[in-house]
C-alpha cells in the first residue's frame, strides 16, 4: 500500500469569512445529496443559499477521490430508476441542470454468492420475475405475491412521504387517510413478511440479497425500505458517467445562479439560537453567519448532539426521542488499483454480493461477536468497468471497491487520533482485515492475483474524519421498523427556522437523500410555491 497523499478531486470553493457574500436567504450545513438538492431547489426560486461543507470537497457520500493515479467513488456504487423519464431521473436532471449522464450496467446487475450457490438479479420486472421462477420453479406463486407486495408498498410511499410534510396538528387530522393509505406491513420486519410467502430459505436470501444497501439484515430491517430498494433496482443499475463526483459538480452551478455558493473546509461549530429561534451559525473560526433559515444535512446525531446547545435540545423534548434511534452499521472500504484496463482484466459491470450462508442475521451476530468469523456480507464493485469515461481519465488502469461491515467498537480505542498517523497497531489491524477482503476478490476473480498494483483500507474512523459520521455509519440512522415510525423525523424541527434534510429525514441512499431534499424544500416554501416548483421539475422531459 502506497503512501497516502491528498486527493485532487475537489469540488466547491474553499471557505474564508471574507469570501462570504452575505446576507443569505438560507444556510445549509453539509453538502451531501440532501443538502445539495435542497439548495438547488431553493435557488431555482431565487433564494441565495450558502452551503457549508467541512470536508475538502463537496458531495458527502457522492464524493470521489484519487490516489496513486487511480480514482474511486466512496459511496455511489450504482443508482436505479434512471433509465427512463421517471421521477427519480427527473429529479437528478433538475438538480444537475441536465448535465448528468447514466451508463447502464450489465443485464445481470447483481450477483449473489450464497454459500456455494450463485443467484442473479436481472434487469426488468418481467425478466426479474422469470429468472426467479426458473431458479425456484415450485415458488412461482410466492414470487408473484412478493412482486404484488412491492407494488403495494410503492403506492403507499407517496402517502408516507406526504406525512413528513405535515405539521403535527395536520398529521392528526389526516391520520384516518394516512392509516388507510399506509399498510401496516410496511413497518413489519422483512423476514417476517417474506416467511409468510415461502419457507424456502434460499429464495428469501436472494430476495434479501441487497440488504447491504440499507445496512440491516432481514430480521431487523423494515419491509418498507426493503421494498423501496428492490423496486428502485427492478429495471437495473446505472452508473454516473465520469464518476460520482459529477453529481456535486453539476449541482453547484444550479446553486450559484441565484448568487449562492458551496464552501468547503467550512466547519460549523454550532447553530446559534435566540430562545427557540434560529438566528444563524457560528463557524470554527468564530465568524457568525446570520440567517433566519438554517437547514442541517449533517445527520440527526451531529445536529442534536454536536451543533445544538444541550440545554436547548433537552428543553425542546428531544432527549427521549433521540433514545429511540440508533446509528446504522459502520463499514470497511478497500480501494484497489490495477495496471490494466477493466476489459483486459475481464471485470464485469455486475456487483458481487458474497455471503457465507443463507441465514444473514445469524451471520451478522456471529461476526459482531468474533472479528475472526466470516464477514456476513462482502460487496464488490467495479467502477472503472461501469464508467465508460474512466479510460479517458485514467488510461491503462482499472479500479475495484470492496465494502464490508465492521463494528465501530473495534476501532474505538483509536478515536481521536490523527488520520494517517493512528499508529502501527491500527495499521496492522486494518491491514489484516483488508487482506481477508482481498481473498474474497481473488476467490471470485482468480485472474487478478498478481495484478493488483495498489490498495488501501478505510475504516469507520476514516468515515468520521471525512464525512463527520461519528460512529462510521454508512446510512445515517438504522432503518428498522421503530425508526420508520418516528413522526418527528422529518424536515420540521421544534426550533423556528431550523430544518432537517438528508437520509435521516426519509430513507437511505443517494436517491433517498435527494427525495428528502425535495421534501425539505417543499416544507420551507409552503404549499403554493412548492406546487409550482414540483410542476416545473416533473413536467420536464428527462432529456431537457
Amino acid at each position: 500500500m502506497g503512501k497516502l497523499k491528498p486527493s485532487t478531486i475537489r469540488i466547491g470553493r474553499r471557505y474564508r469569512a471574507n469570501r462570504l457574500d452575505e446576507p443569505y436567504d438560507a444556510v445549509i450545513i453539509g453538502s451531501g445529496m440532501g443538502g445539495l438538492t435542497t439548495a438547488a431547489l431553493l435557488s431555482e426560486l431565487g433564494w441565495k443559499v450558502c452551503v457549508l461543507e467541512q470536508h475538502y470537497t463537496a458531495g458527502g457520500y457522492t464524493h470521489s477521490y484519487d490516489r496513486n493515479g487511480y480514482e474511486w467513488d466512496v459511496g455511489v456504487h450504482y443508482i436505479g430508476d434512471v433509465g427512463a423519464p421517471t421521477r427519480t431521473r427527473k429529479m437528478f436532471d433538475f438538480v444537475s441542470g441536465g448535465q448528468l449522464e447514466w451508463a447502464p450496467m450489465d443485464e445481470e446487475y447483481d450477483r449473489f454468492f450464497v454459500g456455494d450457490k450463485v443467484f442473479s438479479a436481472i434487469a426488468g420486472k418481467q425478466q426479474f420475475r422469470d429468472n426467479l421462477v426458473k431458479r425456484f420453479p415450485t415458488e412461482e406463486r410466492a414470487i408473484d405475491e412478493y412482486l404484488q407486495l412491492l407494488s403495494q408498498v410503492g403506492k403507499a410511499l407517496s402517502a408516507y412521504s406526504m406525512a413528513k410534510l405535515l405539521k403535527p396538528w395536520q398529521r392528526l387530522v389526516a391520520w384516518p387517510y394516512l392509516k388507510l393509505k399506509i399498510p401496516a406491513l410496511m413497518f413489519r420486519n422483512t423476514y417476517e413478511v417474506l416467511s409468510e410467502l415461502t419457507d424456502d430459505r434460499d429464495l428469501i436470501a436472494v430476495l434479501c440479497g441487497q440488504w447491504g444497501d440499507m445496512g440491516l439484515p432481514p430480521r431487523r430491517s423494515s419491509f418498507m425500505v426493503h421494498a423501496m430498494i428492490a423496486r428502485h433496482y427492478m429495471h437495473g443499475g446505472y452508473y454516473p458517467v465520469g464518476g460520482s463526483w459529477k453529481i456535486a459538480e453539476s449541482a453547484i452551478p444550479q446553486i450559484q445562479k441565484s448568487g449562492g455558493e458551496v464552501f468547503t473546509y467550512a466547519l460549523v461549530e454550532r447553530i446559534v439560537l435566540d430562545g427557540d429561534k434560529v438566528t444563524g451559525v457560528e463557524m470554527a473560526d468564530g465568524h457568525i453567519i446570520n440567517c433566519a433559515c438554517v437547514v442541517s444535512s449533517a445527520g440527526i446525531d451531529n445536529t442534536f448532539n454536536r451543533l445544538l446547545p444541550p440545554a436547548a435540545v433537552s428543553k425542546a423534548g428531544y432527549g427521549p426521542l433521540l433514545e429511540r434511534v440508533t446509528p446504522s452499521m459502520a463499514h470497511l472500504g478497500v480501494y484497489i488499483g490495477l495496471q490494466e484496463t477493466a476489459e483486459q482484466l475481464g471485470l464485469p459491470k455486475t456487483n458481487f454480493w458474497i455471503y457465507p450462508h443463507n441465514d444473514f442475521d445469524s451471520a451478522v451476530d456471529t461476526f459482531m461477536a468474533d472479528p475472526d468469523a466470516p464477514f456476513p456480507v462482502v460487496y464488490i464493485s467495479f467502477p472503472s468497468a461501469k464508467d465508460p469515461d474512466y479510460a479517458s481519465r485514467r488510461p491503462g488502469t482499472a479500479t475495484i471497491e470492496i465494502v464490508a461491515p465492521a463494528p465501530f467498537a473495534w476501532f474505538e480505542k483509536w478515536q481521536g487520533t490523527t488520520w494517517g498517523k493512528r499508529g502501527e497497531d491500527y495499521d496492522a489491524f486494518k491491514a489484516r482485515l483488508g487482506e481477508r477482503l482481498m481473498q474474497h476478490l481473488y476467490e471470485k476473480l482468480p485472474q487478478l492475483e498478481g495484478k493488483v498494483d495498489y490498495y488501501e483500507v478505510s475504516t469507520p474512523l476514516s468515515t468520521d474524519h471525512f464525512c463527520a459520521y461519528q460512529y462510521g455509519e454508512l446510512y445515517g440512522l438504522d432503518h428498522d421498523p421503530v425508526r420508520l415510525q418516528q413522526t418527528w423525523l422529518g424536515p420540521r424541527t421544534r426550533f423556528r427556522g431550523l430544518w432537517l434534510t438528508g437520509q435521516d429525514v426519509l430513507t437511505c441512499g443517494v436517491t433517498g437523500a435527494m427525495m428528502a431534499g425535495l421534501l425539505t424544500a417543499s416544507a420551507i416554501l409552503g404549499p403554493r410555491q412548492s406546487a409550482g416548483l414540483l410542476k416545473r421539475i416533473f413536467s420536464r422531459n428527462s432529456s431537457d
